[in-house]
């Protein structure tokens, strides 16, 4: 009895295995034909053939790179969104290549990529740090009178947390329609009844659904990381602060927060609704009711709505980065919270740092995520060639996604320096062509700069042997950081 009892097991061991071994081996079909890079394919291929019960349900939730049923749904609501936007709608059109006096200039790719054009007369404000952030994004929802569309990665049920759900509930009473779309990932630990008392008061509050699908159904790779708020289609406010204590620099973990945000008002506005609306359409399948017409003038900024994301045929927020680096003639600066970038994006910056651009790159000095900051300085390692600086911000967290080409150009929003925005991120960059803004920009990242220790790209040569290993273990998961 004993003997047959074991004879089963193994049998139905041996089954389950061979279930196991056929199955990873479809799945390795799929990760060589849909992993970008031949590097990725070949080892998501051999581990799942090789060790498919450890590989195969990591494959599952990290391997896939590409968002499933966005552009469907995004396809099937075409003649909605048009019907919404008109036939007639004053929106600018951009011109093919050929019809372009220099299809060279930087603008031109950016517009290809955003598929809107570069919009003229915005008036813009920036917003260092969370008090002035949120001071004015209270303001302007305190004003709404028709509508708020508000879209966080990040919500905690803490003490601003509160402050904006109360001022929600409030203007719920007025009557005021909200639209509160956030994610789910993100918001893992936000309570239940946060957005229960919300949705009881009138608000419709909505989880963005990454996982929704077939396709993205056991995936934790992609999060929408957008941070938008508009009110009453005239302002809004775009950048790096999510909905927290510690982003107004008040928590003991980091002992201060330093974050931009921006305020614009004006055309541009209309490419910020259009991302919001596409997402809400996602999440929901409903269309929202607002009006699509171009904003009014409302100053002499040109601004550029570039939401980038998995769903993308091309790899819409690298390229981004590429661009601005190559457009650089006498500076290319950026401060990000995370530096794990791709081949391309450090050739670039080698390049620009080889024809004599001055490179500077302001990263933390402390870590908020191990593995990512830990990658970082492999990373770095690959940039030791002359022209390139290397700061770290010892004034609390530094969190602000901000560059700036020359005096030309300049991005602020939601897009790390890492493969997670490059490739598995929802994003959303303001790029500003204004001479008085981009010396804005230009005089508060030096002002960030003196709060920086100046270090340099050979951090990881300073390491000791253990340190070291854990860098070069870290770096191997550089794909899904």
């Amino acid at each position: 009895m004993f003997e047959t009892d074991i004879h089963f097991l193994l049998s139905a061991l041996s089954a389950a295995y061979t279930v196991i071994e056929i199955t990873a081996i479809i799945n390795a079909v799929f990760a060589v034909r849909d992993t970008r890079t031949p590097q990725g394919a070949v080892a998501w291929a051999i581990s799942l053939v090789t060790f498919p019960v450890l590989t195969l349900p990591l494959y599952w939730v990290f391997g896939r790179r590409k968002f499933h049923g966005y552009v469907d749904v995004m396809r099937e609501g075409e003649e909605r969104f048009r019907e919404l936007v008109g036939d007639d709608h004053p929106l600018p059109a951009i011109k093919r290549l050929s019809e372009r006096r220099n299809p060279h200039l930087p603008r031109c790719a950016f517009e290809t990529l955003a598929g809107i054009p570069f919009m003229e007369g915005n008036s813009l404000e920036l917003l260092e740090d969370g008090k002035a952030t949120f001071d004015a994004i209270f303001k302007a929802v305190e004003s709404a009178e028709h509508y708020i569309f508000l879209q966080f990665f990040i919500v905690h049920d803490d003490g601003l947390g509160r402050s904006l759900k109360d001022l929600l509930l409030r203007k719920a009473r007025q009557g005021i329609r909200i639209h509160f779309l956030y994610d789910e990932i993100g918001c893992h630990d936000t309570p239940a009844a946060y957005w229960e008392e919300l949705r009881s008061s009138g608000v419709q509050a909505h989880p963005f659904h990454t996982t929704r699908g077939w396709g993205n159904r056991l995936q934790l790779n992609f999060r929408n990381h957008r941070k938008i708020v508009v009110v009453d289609g005239h302002t809004a406010f775009v950048g790096g602060h999510n909905v927290g204590d510690e982003y107004l620099g008040i928590t003991k973990k980091f002992n201060g927060w330093r974050d931009t945000h921006l305020r614009i008002s004006g055309p541009a506005l209309l490419g910020v609704r259009m991302s919001f609306a596409r997402d809400w359409y996602w999440a929901t399948g409903e269309m929202l009711e607002l009006d699509m017409t171009v904003p009014p003038v409302a100053g002499d900024a040109d601004v550029l709505t570039l939401a980038t994301g998995p769903a993308d045929e091309l790899e819409s927020c690298s390229l981004m980065f590429i661009r601005a680096i190559n457009a650089a003639r006498k500076r290319f600066w950026i401060a990000s919270p995370y530096y794990v970038p791709d081949s391309a994006v450090t050739k670039a910056l080698q390049l620009a740092a080889m024809r004599g651009v001055d490179i500077r790159i302001m990263l933390p000095e402390k870590a908020d995520h191990l593995l990512v900051y830990l990658a970082g300085y492999a990373c770095l390692h690959d940039l030791d060639i002359p022209g390139i600086r290397v700061y770290r911000y010892n004034q609390g967290f530094l969190h602000q996604k901000v560059f700036l080409a020359d005096n030309t150009l300049a991005g602020v929003g939601t897009a790390n320096l890492d493969n997670r925005s490059f490739r598995l991120n929802f994003e959303l960059t303001m790029l500003v062509e204004n001479a008085a803004f981009n010396r804005q920009i230009k005089e508060m990242l030096e002002r960030d700069f003196a709060r920086c220790e100046e270090t340099d790209t050979k951090e990881y040569d300073r390491k000791n042997i253990v340190y070291q290993t854990a860098v070069k273990c870290a770096r191997l998961l550089s794909p899904i950081l």
